[in-house]
């Protein structure tokens, strides 16, 4: 399937699942420990921007990257981020463009498919950390959960995970009843029991 259909999926479930959230909501705390609601969609925002800035071309400056702000309206800042990644992503020729990606490496270009995986892959875990920080679910389908296992599995599980602002920390024990969805966050170092009540 074309890698910018299922980021598709995933960056509108985010944005399903944001609609559900109120203005006490936003300083709930999240799986990402060190952020609530209001910095992880922060942060989510900045990155849509940065990968949108370079789908076109641009994305050199670490400034692009930056959490957005988002100031009286969350969630219409999100949306408005949400959609400069899709447009930029469904651009006719992205996928045979390379993207830089400053904060994994200033000289390296990745091809396209494999940009916009890491993107998918960052969306469907903080599709779940934004819907278990609100306690609702995570409405994904099997292919497209799958499909960020695969790419989850190939994320390198070593002594960068423990680095500070790591993205991802050193995998978990998959769970033997677990399901898909639980596979991948395992990888990525998540528990699926996590819970905003049992966080605090």
């Amino acid at each position: 399937m074309d890698i910018r259909k299922l980021d598709r999926t995933a960056v509108l479930e985010t944005v399903r699942v944001l609609g559900q959230a109120s203005a006490r909501d936003w300083d709930r705390p999240t799986p990402c420990a060190e952020w609530t609601l209001r910095e992880l969609v922060a942060h989510m925002a900045g990155q849509h921007h940065g990968f949108a800035a370079a789908a076109t071309g641009g994305g050199t400056d670490l400034a692009d990257w930056q959490p957005s702000e988002l100031a009286d309206d969350p969630l219409a800042t999100y949306c408005a981020s949400a959609e400069t990644v899709l447009h930029a992503f469904a651009r006719p020729g992205v996928l045979s463009a390379e993207f830089l990606l400053p904060e994994i490496s200033a000289t390296r270009r990745f091809p396209a498919s494999l940009a916009i995986g890491f993107h998918f892959l960052d969306y469907v875990v903080h599709g779940w950390d934004v819907a278990r920080a609100l306690g609702v679910p995570l409405d994904l389908d099997e292919e497209t959960v799958r499909a960020a296992g695969a790419i989850a599995q190939r994320v390198p599980d070593d002594e960068g995970r423990t680095s500070p602002g790591a993205p991802f920390r050193p995998a978990l024990p998959a769970r033997p009843d677990g399901s898909a969805l639980d596979l991948v966050l395992t990888s990525l170092g998540r528990s699926p029991e996590w819970s905003a009540t049992a966080s605090h």
